[in-house]
């Protein structure tokens, strides 16, 4: 019996060190990535599979850049490896690099989007296809958000818009900014996007409410969770785009006068560039996409205004001066009065640079690349952090102060707007940044000439990872006298 016990035990113990062996590789080669020419960047990839993404996620009470970017770049530089949700990832806060990177699209990096995101906008989505299919979807989307069409159609539209949300705001005791913003602009494009009237929208997009959430929440799908909230929002928004576009297609001879009206048009005509679930995909990214960049960056534009007396006493004679040109009595903005606002593109600009809400930029390297003397092997992602280069003090002086006059500086303007990017760059710029610049001029526009305003409740402004999440700002609208 005594060696007989001794048998299995002896078995046993030799399987514990072959299995301590295999995962103490398994770490070895998590921890130190093959490069098969060149070296890595420095850096850390945290916990086998879960990497550093912990870390990444966490709130940062301040519109500074947090404190997984200090951190590494304290102790890495501006380039540094980590790990994120399982994937091998290089972060880029250099802005060389990321120029780099934007001009080599299609090249050296074709778009990469992480799960988390695709499962939320669908894999069909805009985001999702490279090359020629690209361009097609990109002019198909400018029909709405176009120069033409912003000029021609939206630009009224959204003026009214504007004025008529700021009315029904000073008729109330005090609006909370974010859902009042995101309520005006997403009743606009609900409209021209699928014909939706304010009722059917905000019923709507309600379910869009947990979309940014969801965008920093690690990928748990299981009830309670910020993910399943998310996605269970995103299968609502899926259901009504796609009951709304087979009730579209079975009378497709009647027309809107929507967006929508295009998509059954290019899905009637037989080509077969898109499909139902595509359509479905990029609708709900559009809808996502003009309100909430835009919602998040006017709250805390509200806020910073509320700081800055001086910069709303020169938006006030800016377009001001703009009314006493006018000898027709009408009181819509033109193209021309939208392009001349000098000092409020300023504000825009510094709006974007300070309030920057869109998630890290990712991109997949094709082939083995080479930057700063490091090798980023092919197949890696890349995440060029636009936050991180915004608040750079090297090159935006003092880049937590918000001062619109450090764009008035000629001799500097080059070398900023060079650096800036809110709205992504090269050939996948966002389509709707221009949509987003008159959005924020013609709301500062009647705001300044019609009304003043008040807080009634500071709210909070945090930020996880890039995104800005301003929650709970109180303000109280009031007419101008005369």
């Amino acid at each position: 019996m005594e060696g007989y016990s001794q048998v299995p035990y002896a078995s046993l113990c030799g399987l514990a060190v072959v299995v301590a062996g295999w995962l103490a590789h398994c770490v070895y080669k998590w921890t130190n990535p093959a490069c098969s020419t060149g070296r890595l960047p420095p850096g850390s990839m945290g916990l086998p599979l879960v990497g550093e993404t912990f870390q990444f996620f966490k709130p940062s009470p301040s519109l500074d850049v947090p404190v997984f970017y200090k951190e590494r770049l304290k102790r890495y530089g501006p380039v540094f490896k980590t790990s994120l949700v399982g994937q091998p990832v290089v972060v880029s806060m250099d802005a060389e690099v990321n120029r780099f990177i934007f001009q080599q699209e299609g090249k050296l990096f074709r778009s990469w989007y992480p799960d988390t995101t695709n499962n939320i906008f669908g894999k069909e989505s805009i985001a999702s296809y490279d090359g020629s299919f690209h361009k097609y979807i990109r002019s198909f989307a400018s029909r709405l958000f176009g120069l033409e069409s912003l000029r021609d159609v939206l630009l009224a539209e959204m003026d009214r818009n504007v004025t008529q949300s700021l009315a029904a705001w000073a008729a109330e005791p005090a609006i909370e900014v974010k859902d009042a913003v995101a309520n005006m602009v997403f009743d606009l494009t609900a409209k021209k996007l699928i014909g939706f009237g304010p009722e059917k929208s905000r019923k709507l997009r309600k379910n869009f409410d947990a979309f940014f959430q969801g965008l920093v929440s690690f990928p748990l799908y299981f009830p309670g969770t910020t993910f399943y909230r998310c996605i269970q929002g995103r299968k609502n928004v899926q259901k009504v785009l796609k009951d709304l576009l087979k009730g579209r297609l079975s009378a497709p001879e009647k027309r809107h006068g929507d967006f929508l009206d295009e998509v059954v048009n290019e899905l009637q005509s037989g080509r077969g560039v898109i499909d139902e679930r595509f359509a479905v995909d990029l609708m709900a990214a559009l809808l996502f996409a003009s309100f909430a960049t835009v919602s998040s960056s006017l709250t805390v534009a509200m806020k910073f205004l509320s700081g800055h007396p001086n910069v709303v006493e020169s938006l006030k004679e800016e377009h001001e001066a703009i009314l006493k040109k006018r000898e027709d009595g009408r009181s819509g903005i033109t193209w021309e009065e939208y392009k001349s606002m000098t000092f409020t593109t300023q504000v825009s600009n510094e709006i974007a640079r300070v309030s920057n809400v869109a998630p890290g930029i990712f991109r997949k390297t094709l082939t083995d690349v080479q930057v700063k003397g490091y090798t980023i092997p092919a197949g890696w992602l890349v995440m060029i952090s636009p936050m991180a280069v915004h608040l750079n003090p090297e090159l935006f002086k003092d880049p937590l102060t918000f001062n619109p006059w450090r764009w008035q500086d000629e001799s500097k303007k080059s070398t900023l707007l060079k650096n800036f990017m809110p709205f992504g760059g090269g050939i996948r710029l966002c389509v709707g940044a221009e949509f987003s610049r008159i959005q924020i001029a013609l709301f500062l526009h009647t705001l300044v000439t019609k009304y003043r305003w008040k807080e009634i409740k500071g709210g909070e402004v945090q930020r996880v990872s890039e995104i800005v999440f301003p929650e709970g700002y109180h303000i109280q609208i009031i007419p101008r006298e005369g």
